[in-house]
């Protein structure tokens, strides 16, 4: 790529100006390109500066920081790796390298690097909030927490440090603390819109706190950024329902989800296609024939649609003694494509190359993946919901594996997840009509999956868990094999992380309060009900 003579030109008068070295007027002349928007001349100016300046190692560390923008994340590596080549004790550099490593998957790598770091100084509040982002992510959130304490000492005037420092302290169960951080980080830019959010689900709004005023007042005065606006209306239709308004809470939930659908790219058909490949490809002869898998029996899968209390028994099963939960793992998926995948595959492509490869690699390579996160106690739980469209690759890959499926009433499993804004994930879950054919492809893609293997997948139903909890509890340690221990009744009072959207619900026990919730907004969602009924779905008004 050549730059263009525009670019070329206003780069001669920069390298004329006295008194700053060329490779740094080259340096700050792509990211002034990359923030105008022009990418390829942005792109086009690294690769000049690096030609010019190959001994100047602030120019490698800016390159992949701009690939990594630009998510081209193989070149980000290499160009990060030419820097620590000549400055190999730079910890910006390290953090950096770090930070590509595990947007590349490769967590193993970078754990240790993280460790390193976590032990040593920063020089910025930034370095120091992707330390703590990078920790959290690895589920280190005590550590993560230092990071970003570090971050505020040094910038304490930056909302972002203060929301972040929030999330994590929600993770861990200091929800009053993430209120507390929240608020500052309003105070400090009430544009900070993600904060609104997420202090709405702290806990639940009451009639006399909440904070129903100051949202409708955002709204009222408008909200430029529609991404911004979704926020408010999501947190807004929460604080009403809590407050026992579900006629407004579902005009603005309504809102917020037309505008979120509005701002993305996606196909239900494809998603529904894929499932019905599942259904056709491994059918019942391949699961007739003996194929060897990986040993291993420590996993324990407990997955389903979202919202249907996997993050409930996650917790249950993960206060035993010799369990640990490793949470929303995308392992299973990633080393699904490493074996299968190819440039340019379609998914249902990928679908049918997936039945004829190396069970027995996939699983010893899911294992291995889990490194070293896992492995210190007999067990672990991979809580994915979506693994549900792997659960027989599952059993192929690790037929000594445990594999838990939560169902939930179809109605609150669709409102629960329809009033949810997700962070990166569920795009189906924002249309109400996509939504509902979604959960009709999932319902028979889980049918399917017990009809070719009979007694593999143990089902669970939320309602009775939560009327019987107990008997429940032992039924599914007894099922994964392990013995009973009260404290599994007691999780609740688990101080491990939780980083799902139940975050804040599984620091209090058992309750009922949202057995039923769809029967509040029957009318909105009778033509979900309809089209559920009409695909032979049947359940109780």
């Amino acid at each position: 790529m050549v730059p263009c003579a525009d670019t070329l030109s206003r780069l001669h008068r920069a390298l004329k100006q006295p008194h700053i070295p060329p490779q740094k007027i080259l340096e700050d002349q792509a990211w002034q390109l990359l923030e105008r928007g022009e990418v390829k001349q942005a792109v086009a100016s690294c690769r000049l500066l690096n030609q010019r300046y190959p001994d100047y190692a602030p120019g490698w560390h800016s390159t992949s920081q701009i690939a990594l923008r630009l998510n081209n994340r193989a070149v980000a590596l290499e160009a990060i790796n030419r820097a620590l080549q000549l400055q190999a004790d730079n910890a910006g550099y390290l953090l950096q390298q770090a930070n590509c490593l595990m947007r590349l998957g490769r967590t193993h790598e970078a754990r240790p690097l993280l460790a390193a770091l976590a032990g040593g100084d920063l020089e910025t509040g930034w370095q120091y909030a992707t330390l703590g982002l990078l920790l959290s992510r690895l589920d280190l959130q005590a550590e993560a927490l230092q990071q970003y304490q570090h971050a505020i000492e040094l910038e304490p005037a930056r909302a972002e440090h203060h929301y972040n420092l929030a999330t994590v302290q929600r993770f861990l169960g200091d929800m009053d603390a993430s209120e507390a951080s929240l608020n500052r980080a309003i105070a400090l830019n009430p544009r900070e819109f993600e904060a609104y959010s997420l202090r709405s689900q702290l806990r639940r709004q009451s009639a006399q706190c909440n904070h129903i005023g100051q949202l409708e007042q955002l709204l009222h005065r408008g909200i430029e950024d529609p991404r911004g606006e979704l926020r408010v209306l999501f947190a807004l239709a929460k604080e009403l329902e809590d407050v026992g308004e579900p006629g407004r809470s579902f005009t603005h939930l309504q809102r917020g989800n037309t505008l979120r659908r509005s701002l993305m790219r996606y196909d239900i058909e494809t998603d529904v296609s894929t499932m019905e490949a599942i259904r056709q490809h491994f059918d019942a002869d391949l699961f007739a024939g003996h194929i060897p898998g990986h040993a291993s029996a420590e996993p324990i899968f407990i997955l389903g649609m979202p919202r249907t209390g996997t993050t409930l028994v996650e917790r249950i099963i993960g206060s035993h003694s010799a369990v640990y939960a490793a949470g929303e793992l995308n392992n299973f998926a990633i080393e699904l494509t490493r074996l299968a995948g190819a440039p340019g595959l379609s998914r249902e492509a990928l679908v049918a190359r997936s039945r004829g490869i190396d069970f027995a690699a996939l699983g010893r390579n899911y294992i291995e993946s889990t490194r070293p996160a896992t492995g210190a106690r007999a067990r672990f739980i991979d809580k994915m919901p979506l693994n549900f469209l792997y659960a027989g690759l599952i059993h192929l890959a690790l037929p000594g594996a445990r594999i838990i499926n939560l169902q939930r009433h179809p109605l609150d499993t669709c409102y629960a997840i329809y009033k949810t804004l997700f962070q990166d994930a569920y795009p189906f879950s924002y249309d109400l009509a996509e939504l509902g054919q979604y959960y009709i492809a999932y319902h028979r893609l889980m049918q399917h999956w017990q009809q070719v293997m009979p007694g593999v997948i143990h089902t669970l139903h939320y309602e009775q868990l939560v009327a019987d909890t107990e008997t429940r509890s032992r039924a599914l340690l007894a099922f994964c094999g392990l013995p009973w221990e009260e404290r599994c009744l007691r999780f609740h009072a688990n101080p491990d992380a939780s980083t799902t959207a139940s975050a804040s619900q599984v620091r209090m026990p058992v309750y009922s309060s949202s057995l039923g919730r769809w029967r509040d907004y029957r009318d909105q969602l009778q033509p979900l009900a309809r089209m559920l009924r009409e695909a032979g779905i049947e359940f109780d008004d």
